[in-house]
């Protein structure tokens, strides 16, 4: 697949984006869940042997293929490892999946309700070394915890900074100002973040597209003015702390939005399946999560 291919695909393809982007501080418990207690490894590195050979598993299985599965977001480390002896992202491009990476460095204290990302100094060099692997995008990822409208349009603000950054690559940014599931002021967070998001899209370049990735609404539709704006190439929901089936339901209530699921997708793999046992389980995740984005 070329760029163009690429872009096609995502902005038209039946399926999902799978996020395989665990960092360092959600690893221990990403490797929790597969079934590895944090005895397992002794270094840093170690640790990130492990999570690496689990996304590993994963692109390797015959269930996980562009049919369904229409892209993945892979963590720095996971880009530049190999699978089956190529680099990750070919090994995803000849399996028909477009790559994405994780660009965010993690997040600042709280202030005015909103965590914003931390400074990422060497974005650039990052950039062109994923570009070069043929990584077709990016994932910068912030977190809204109340409604405090400044806060809000900080975020977002920084959020599309960083997206043009990103474009100037000649690469997609997926912009992902998540929303606190658990926050008692959800509902008045989606309504300021589509106020603020479609103010930053309104001000893009005639020839520029961005991706959203964003918590599902608490009113099924709400961001269907982002779905149908001419600026955004895909919309995309994480899960956000859902399980699967709550996740998928959620999901479906809106239309023209996909997943992007991490925790929903792995919830039930576990390192001591035999082959046959993994490919089963994770076929049958993907397929719930399919379903509910294509409906």
């Amino acid at each position: 697949m070329n760029t163009a291919d690429m872009t096609a695909k995502i902005a038209a393809g039946q399926g999902f984006i799978a996020a395989l982007d665990q960092s360092g501080g959600s690893t221990p418990k990403a490797l929790k869940g597969y079934g590895i207690d944090e005895g397992a490894w002794s270094s840093d590195e170690e640790m990130f042997g492990l999570i690496h050979d689990m996304r590993s598993r994963i692109i390797r299985s015959k269930a996980f293929t562009g049919d369904r599965v229409i892209g993945a977001i892979l963590f720095e480390r996971t880009m530049d490892g190999s699978v089956n002896g190529k680099p990750t992202p070919a090994a995803l491009i000849e399996k028909g999946v477009v790559p994405f990476i994780k660009i965010d460095k993690g997040l600042e204290d709280e202030a005015n309700g909103v965590q914003m990302m931390k400074s990422m100094p060497e974005l650039d060099a990052l950039l062109e070394r994923s570009k070069a692997l043929g990584v077709f995008g990016t994932k910068e990822r912030s977190v809204i915890n109340s409604a405090n409208r400044e806060g809000i349009a900080a975020i977002v603000k920084q959020q599309f900074e960083v997206g043009q950054q990103v474009l100037s690559h000649g690469m997609m940014p997926m912009i992902e100002p998540e929303i606190n599931i658990k926050s008692e002021t959800r509902a008045e967070c989606d309504a300021i973040l589509l106020e603020e998001t479609l103010k930053q899209l309104d001000a893009l370049g005639a020839d520029q597209q961005v991706m959203l990735k964003l918590s599902l609404p608490v009113e099924a539709g709400k961001f269907d003015p982002l779905v149908n704006h001419p600026k955004v190439l895909r919309v995309v929901a994480l899960s956000g702390g859902y399980k699967r089936p709550e996740a998928c339901i959620e999901l479906a209530k809106n239309r023209g939005i996909i997943a992007s699921f991490s925790r929903a997708l792995l919830e039930d793999l576990r390192h001591q399946m035999s082959d046959d046992e993994f490919d089963a389980s994770l076929d049958e995740a993907i397929e719930a999560i399919y379903k509910a984005s294509i409906a």
